[in-house]
């Protein structure tokens, strides 16, 4: 069984998803909506699947002074996480430890396999909204057989990152991650395995990749993330045509 990290910060205006927002047309309220919605999904489809879901939020003194309120990270996060999942007694939750991408996931993942003797280890976090039941799965099985687990995307770009060892998380991520993490786990002796690819969203540019794969699962009556699909609707998002230039559209 796998342990998922989800590396979470409270989803607060100017906080999260800041370049969708300067790339978008959604406002840094919008984008911060968005966030929430693919947060909530993430964690919806880890307490469905076969794995731990672990929410590895952010502590107040690692944000931002002017994003530090009267409500604390872990409360913040705490209550999405419930709006989402029916009971959260066996969640996890637990602080963030390090000033990096790079150390935050180390720290995380080092401290599961070594300290906690987990089997397997990933860490994702809310840019990736297809991060489904079968997706986790799938990733599980192949942790089974291999050190390192990656789910690709655009870009050079990873949604997902299991171990069954730690490697050397010292720049790790470091664009192109794909191919960087994957060096590292070459490095430290391990084989590497792939998921199939899925867009994260993190500019407006990514959102013209993903909302044409959202809408034609909903018009299939396919599966969806369902938190995204309804602030998507909600924004009034969609990817207009003009010639042959989508552009993104707020109603």
């Amino acid at each position: 069984m796998t342990t998922i990290a989800v590396l979470a910060a409270p989803p607060r205006p100017g906080l999260v998803a800041t370049d969708l927002a300067a790339t978008s047309p959604l406002s840094e309220s919008q984008a911060a909506a968005w966030y929430e919605a693919v947060l909530k999904d993430i964690a919806v489809a880890v307490e469905r699947s076969g794995g731990d879901l672990l929410v590895n939020y952010r502590p107040d003194d690692l944000l931002p002074d002017d994003h530090v309120t009267e409500t604390t990270s872990e409360a913040a996060v705490r209550a999405v996480v419930a709006s989402a999942l029916d009971d959260i007694d066996d969640v996890r939750f637990e602080p963030q430890v390090g000033s990096t991408v790079d150390a935050r996931a180390g720290n995380t993942v080092t401290h599961l396999l070594r300290e906690e003797g987990v089997n397997s280890a990933a860490v994702v976090d809310p840019t990736i909204p297809f991060l489904t039941r079968p997706v986790i799965d799938n990733a599980a099985m192949k942790l089974r057989r291999s050190n390192v687990v990656l789910g690709t995307s655009t870009r050079g770009r990873v949604y997902y990152a299991g171990f069954t060892d730690p490697i050397d998380f010292d720049g790790a991520f470091a664009d192109p991650a794909l191919e960087t993490l994957t060096a590292r786990g070459r490095d430290a002796g391990g084989e590497i395995d792939f998921l199939p690819i899925h867009p994260v969203v993190e500019t407006g540019a990514d959102l013209l990749d993903a909302l044409p794969i959202l809408k034609a699962r909903i018009d299939a009556e396919r599966a969806v993330p369902v938190h995204t699909a309804t602030v998507v609707d909600e924004l009034g998002l969609r990817v207009a045509r003009d010639g042959d230039e989508p552009r993104l559209v707020v109603d």
